[in-house]
């Protein structure tokens, strides 16, 4: 027999470029570890309800009443559900053509639509319409499908921030584009220096790459901090004068944990600026359900809202929506739960408010503590997490532990994140899987460990830390990139 069409050799190219460093080397080491027995702290991924956060209650109630509608006709239905989580169970199913196991139109149920809309409206101010909005499975899936849209061939590229988070590497890569990194400026927090952005853009088309769109992550994954009023304007501006579309991931907008910066959106600012830019800039923005302080990831919820899009273009989009046929039902009123959430005054809001706010209240005090413990460790330098999930510490990796690493075939942040999770089981992501400047090594880790577990964590990260720097240090003094 002859190669066959799924032999390794003959698969699609741009199939095997695809790196997703998040389920890469470690990963898969962890895996191996835990079923031999040894305790993996899972802190590779924005994962809340692994690591011990509890689901929200109202939203569980009325999606358990929507699974089970032969809950509704029970006599005694009011003495385990309260009323609100009754009625709101009630709305949701009115709007589907046969209740969670039909097909809902392939662009997500009109009613959660309209209510993403109202959402938008509330937050930013300026009316939106929901004809513009598609739910999708997840943020990634949307973010996916706009890619698809944009990238013709290699001779496309997108911006994208480094370090990033690897759904857009893959993703372009799996489409066939070209990345274009621009660098966020780790000295003045992550922030984005937009001359950088010219010489990137200017590099790409020298390289006879045409630019077509620029993605940004507001709050930053994985560097967690969040973009200034001041820097989305010229953000925005910049894809004005360069004819860019903007992809706005916009997914950690509830995770803020600071007061000076707090989220704003891209569309806000655009519709501040007014035109011509409020109606020439095309933006997509996207949102989910696994973040913030729901964290439901595996219920897979998101949307994207189209700004300035042409309707051919939408009318293109929504056929490649419906080559899926529907999103995710299930997830879908998990999304309109989020969006129009309960009210004072309702029956269950009191628990709703002591539930999210103490979430929060407790990722803003875990993101000082795992800020602090980085930062008092050797050779170890790490911003403050301003919003998002993650802490992005940068590793001051002395040359003996470089060519250690050389030798045994690593990646120096690889094989820092190897020995880590063999000696304390903590299981992170090494920097070079999001991108970082040469010579420069990160790891990302959540901050989504229990709050009471947070204080043993850094501790074992400390001790194993020092002690792998004394083992290669000799005389050896580093300065922060």
């Amino acid at each position: 027999m002859g190669i066959k069409a799924l032999d390794y050799e003959t698969l699609n190219e741009n199939v095997k470029k695809v790196k997703y460093a998040v389920r890469s080397e470690l990963y898969l080491r962890a895996s191996e570890l835990q079923k031999e027995g040894k305790k993996i702290i899972f802190t590779n991924v924005g994962n809340p309800h692994a690591l011990g956060q509890k689901p929200l209650t109202f939203p569980r109630l009325v999606v358990a009443l929507c699974q089970a509608p032969f809950l509704l006709d029970d006599p005694n239905v009011g003495l385990l559900f309260p009323a609100d989580a009754i009625a709101r169970a009630k709305h949701y199913l009115s709007m589907t053509s046969g209740g969670l196991g039909a097909y809902s139109d392939s662009r997500g149920l009109p009613g959660i639509r309209k209510e993403v809309a109202e959402f938008i409206e509330r937050r930013d101010g300026y009316p939106s319409d929901p004809e513009l909005i598609f739910l999708t499975d997840g943020a990634s899936k949307g973010v996916m499908q706009i890619l698809n849209c944009i990238i013709r061939g290699q001779g496309d590229g997108v911006l994208v921030p480094v370090p990033q988070y690897p759904l857009y590497s893959a993703t372009i890569s799996l489409f066939g584009g070209s990345l274009v990194p621009y660098y966020l400026e780790e000295t003045a927090n992550w922030g984005l220096d937009i001359n950088n952005l010219r010489e990137s853009v200017a590099q790409a088309r020298f390289k006879g790459i045409t630019v077509r769109a620029m993605v940004i992550i507001n709050p930053g994954n994985p560097t967690g901090q969040c973009l200034s009023e001041t820097n989305l304007r010229e953000i925005l501006n910049y894809c004005y004068q360069e004819n860019l579309v903007l992809l706005g991931d916009e997914v950690y907008q509830q995770n803020i944990y600071q007061d000076e910066r707090p989220f704003i959106s891209s569309r806000k600012v655009l519709m501040d600026m007014g035109p011509p830019i409020s109606k020439e800039v095309q933006l997509v923005s996207f949102h989910t359900v696994s973040k913030g302080y729901w964290g439901e990831c595996g219920q897979r919820g998101g949307y994207f809202e189209m700004t300035n899009i042409p309707p051919q273009t939408v009318d293109e989009i929504y056929k490649m929506a419906s080559i899926s046929l529907s999103p995710n039902v299930p997830a879908q009123i998990f999304m309109g739960l989020m969006v129009n959430p309960l009210k004072p005054g309702d029956i269950s809001y009191k628990q709703y408010l002591r539930e999210s706010k103490g979430i929060l209240e407790s990722l803003r005090r875990r993101a000082r503590l795992m800020t602090d413990g980085f930062n008092s460790c050797k050779n170890v330098v790490c911003n403050f997490t301003e919003g998002a999930m993650y802490s992005f510490p940068q590793i001051c990796l002395p040359p003996k532990a470089i060519e250690a690493a050389k030798k045994a075939g690593k990646v120096p942040d690889v094989f820092y994140c190897l020995k880590l999770l063999e000696a304390t089981g903590i299981s992170t992501v090494p920097g070079s899987g999001f991108g970082q400047k040469e010579g420069v090594f990160h790891l990302r880790t959540t901050i989504l460990p229990a709050e009471e577990d947070m204080p043993e964590i850094m501790s074992s990260f400390k001790k194993f830390n020092d002690e792998f720097m004394e083992q290669y240090e000799d005389n050896w003094s580093h300065s922060r990139m």
